[in-house]
C-alpha cells in the first residue's frame, strides 16, 4: 500500500523551491527589461545582450574564464580518472583513507580552500595569474572528477576484465577495449561538472586570481559594488543558462552509461 505524503511536506517544498528558484527568474527576466531600472518593466529587449559582446572589459573576463575552464578541466579529469583507477586496486584500507583526503576539497568551505591555496602560492612566492587559478581549480575539481568515475567503476564490475584476461588480452588491451568504454560516460559527466565548477567558480579565484586574470564571476561581483545593471543580469542570465545546461548534460550521460548493457562482445 502506497504512503500518503503529509501536505505541509509539499507545501514545505514548494516554498524552498519558490525560496531558491523565484530570485534566479527575476534575474533572467530583468535582462530583457527595455530600461536600466530594475524594478520598472519598460518592456522586451535583446540590447544588453549585444552591449555585452561590444565589452571589452567583458570579453576578456570571459576569455580568462574558458582558458582556465579548459586547462583545468584537461589536468583535473586525467589525474582523476588515474586516481580513481589506482584506487580501485589497492587495499580497503588504504582506499578508505585516500578517499577522505580525495573528498575534502568537496567538503571544506570554499573560503579555507581560497586561504590556504593563497598561503601556498604565497609560500612558494608564486606570482598571482591564471596559472594559480588554473592550479587552483585543478586542485578542486580533480575531487569532482574522481568521485564520478569511482561510482562508475564500483558499478562496473570486473567480470568482463576477467573475461578479458582470460582470452588472452594483454592489460592496455583490456583498459582500452573493456575499461575505457565502460568508464567513458562517467569520465565526460566528470569532466562536464569540472568545466562548470571552474566557470561558476568566484571564492577560490578571487583569493588566487591577479590583476590580468580577471574571470568573469570576479568580474560580476566588481560590477554588482556598483550597482545591479541589466548588463549584469544579462551576464548572469549566461552563465546560469550555461551551467544548467552543462550540469543536465552530465547527469544524461552518466544515466545513458548506466542504462547501458554490460556485456558486449569482447573485441579479442
Amino acid at each position: 500500500m502506497k504512503k500518503k505524503t503529509h501536505p505541509l511536506l509539499g507545501l514545505h517544498s514548494l516554498i524552498m523551491m519558490i525560496f531558491i528558484y523565484v530570485p534566479i527568474l527575476l534575474i533572467i527576466v530583468y535582462s530583457f527589461n527595455n530600461t536600466r531600472l530594475s524594478g520598472d518593466w519598460k518592456g522586451f529587449t535583446f540590447d544588453w545582450y549585444v552591449s555585452l559582446m561590444k565589452d571589452r572589459h567583458v570579453m576578456e573576463a570571459l576569455s580568462n574564464s574558458l582558458i582556465v575552464a579548459v586547462s583545468s578541466t584537461i589536468v583535473a579529469t586525467i589525474f582523476g580518472t588515474l586516481a580513481a583507477l589506482a584506487l580501485r586496486n589497492v587495499s580497503r584500507k588504504l582506499r578508505v583513507s585516500m578517499n577522505g583526503l580525495l573528498y575534502l576539497p568537496v567538503i571544506i568551505p570554499d573560503i579555507i580552500m581560497g586561504l590556504s591555496l593563497l598561503v601556498l602560492f604565497t609560500q612558494l612566492h608564486m606570482p598571482f595569474g591564471k596559472i594559480t587559478v588554473i592550479i587552483a581549480h585543478i586542485t578542486f575539481s580533480m575531487s569532482y572528477v574522481y568521485v564520478v568515475v569511482t561510482a562508475r567503476l564500483t558499478g562496473m564490475g570486473r567480470q568482463l576484465e576477467e573475461a578479458a584476461s582470460d582470452l588472452g588480452a594483454s592489460g592496455w588491451q583490456t583498459f582500452r577495449h573493456v575499461t575505457l568504454p565502460q568508464i567513458s560516460p562517467g569520465i565526460i559527466s566528470g569532466a562536464l561538472i569540472a568545466f562548470t565548477m571552474s566557470l561558476d567558480d568566484f571564492m577560490v579565484s578571487f583569493f588566487v586570481a591577479g590583476p590580468s586574470s580577471t574571470t568573469l564571476p570576479i568580474y560580476i561581483y566588481g560590477q554588482v559594488k556598483r550597482g545591479i545593471s541589466p548588463e549584469i543580469n544579462a551576464l548572469c542570465t549566461i552563465l546560469i543558462v550555461v551551467s544548467v545546461t552543462l550540469i543536465l548534460l552530465a547527469q544524461y550521460i552518466l544515466n545513458r552509461g548506466k542504462g547501458q548493457k554490460k556485456h558486449k562482445m569482447l573485441p579479442f
